[in-house]
């Protein structure tokens, strides 16, 4: 569906801790980091889309995009728990508690990292209960 998303950080050190936190919990992991970047990928799928955290190149403060919303897929209940749990842990904020959520009538949770952008982790429908 997508290559990659990259989301802007103004610390990356910072917005790699919380990643690692909340990205471990769906099976994803640091693959390549650079002095102004962080990329992560899921290593049961090498080829596959890329989320990275990055400093602004153009040197403008980083900042979320209004109506954005990143969405990680969790395998189950209990992983979306565990992501919602670690992103708190990890300084987000919350942004919507685990529960089953709108008309789709899928389990999720919401949060916001340390520069405001929007992440959901949602399980699929068919995992639902």
């Amino acid at each position: 569906m997508f290559s990659h998303v990259m989301v802007g950080s103004s610390d990356l050190a910072r917005s790699a801790r919380f990643y690692d936190a909340i990205l471990a919990t769906v099976g994803v992991t640091r693959a390549r980091e650079l002095d102004d970047r962080v990329f992560y990928r899921n290593a049961a799928i090498p080829d596959g889309p890329a989320f990275a955290v990055i400093i602004p190149i153009n040197g403008e403060p980083a900042c979320h995009a209004n109506g954005g919303t990143i969405g990680f897929r969790a395998a189950d209940e209990a992983t979306v728990d565990a992501w919602h749990a670690a992103g708190i842990a990890a300084g987000g904020i919350d942004e919507g508690a685990p529960s089953i959520r709108g008309m789709i009538k899928r389990y999720g949770a919401y949060l916001r990292d340390h520069d405001g952008n929007k992440l959901c982790a949602f399980v699929p429908p068919e995992a639902t209960s």
